[in-house]
């Protein structure tokens, strides 16, 4: 999978709009660091496009085994936690981008309802994953 920083000026995690490609909220942690949360996103589907890279995110459990890399360097983490929460509440509601603590990965997708009108999904799919061990 390819992830490319995805940050708007504003600060805003915007994802890309190529399927196959992962943004990364480069205002957070990099994958494996000491601390922090590392965001990543990606679509799910696509109404012209077809089926996005984190489609098979929405099957994913507490329990699995999620590796990012970054070059040679790898880190691999445990899902603890998903959670589906309206779009608006993504920030406020599950802390997803918060920086303080003790590192860990979040990965995000659309879910929910799906309005034709504003060609958009109502709320997004979260997962919440911690280290297994230190990065390699």
């Amino acid at each position: 999978m390819r992830v490319v920083p995805a940050t708007t000026r504003q600060g805003v995690l915007a994802v890309p709009d190529d399927l196959a490609v992962a943004g990364w909220w480069d205002g957070g942690a990099w994958a494996g660091d000491p601390y922090g949360t590392t965001v990543i996103a990606a679509h799910v589907d696509s109404a012209e496009k077809g089926v996005g890279l984190f489609a098979d995110l929405l099957d994913v459990r507490p329990g699995a085994v999620v590796t990012v890399r970054a070059g040679r360097r790898h880190a691999a983490y445990r899902v603890t936690t998903t959670k589906t929460v309206l779009k608006q509440a993504l920030v406020t509601g599950t802390k997803a981008f918060d920086q303080r603590g003790p590192h860990r990965l979040v990965l995000v997708t659309c879910t929910g309802r799906f309005d034709p009108a504003t060609r958009s999904y109502d709320s997004n799919f979260v997962v919440f994953a911690e280290p297994v061990g230190p990065a390699a």
